[in-house]
């Protein structure tokens, strides 16, 4: 036999390929990727972006703006 492997994208794909399985009596087992996030209504490009600059505070790259000089 051959294995399929599916990429849904959002929680609704995901629950209609399982009710797909089951109505067609398909054994599957799901399997949770450690590297992704959890279905997500964000574009993943925005997501990767903010991650991105996430990881730049975290090495000291960008500008510290106090809240109060925000309206100057």
């Amino acid at each position: 036999m051959e294995t399929l492997v599916a990429h849904p994208t959002t929680k609704e794909q995901m629950n209609a390929i399982k009710a797909f399985m089951k109505a067609l009596k398909i054994d599957f087992k799901v399997e949770k990727d450690s590297h992704k996030y959890e279905f997500s209504p964000y574009n993943p490009e925005f997501v990767a972006k903010i991650e991105k600059s996430r990881q730049e505070i975290k090495e000291g790259k960008g500008v510290v703006i106090a809240v109060e000089d925000l309206w100057k």
